[in-house]
């Protein structure tokens, strides 16, 4: 799943949520995903959480990725989160920041 970010924040502009069916599976979708990123000219790529966790961080500058265990996804259920939040102007009005 991509969530649209725009607006939202200011960490990204787009999130992706994928789903792994094992440790395994998790570990090689990162690595494949961090390969190509750097073939595609991106540095300083790197993944968090691999190899020890049900969930799986890359920070891809513009767009951070998310690769879950099914029952860790269930749990967190991130996407469903950002997808309601204001936008970051709200946020900050609602801080008293602007």
């Amino acid at each position: 799943m991509v969530v649209d970010l725009a607006g939202k924040t200011t960490i990204a502009d787009a999130m992706v949520v994928a789903t792994g069916t094992s440790q395994r599976h998790l570990d090689t979708m990162a690595e494949k995903l961090v390969e190509r990123l750097k073939a595609a000219g991106y540095k300083g790529v790197v993944a968090e959480g691999v190899g020890e966790s049900s969930w799986v961080l890359i920070d891809a500058f513009d767009v951070i990725v998310h690769l879950f265990r099914a029952e860790t996804r269930e749990l967190y259920a991130i996407e469903k989160l950002w997808s309601v939040a204001p936008p970051a102007r709200e946020q900050r009005v609602a801080l008293g920041a602007d």
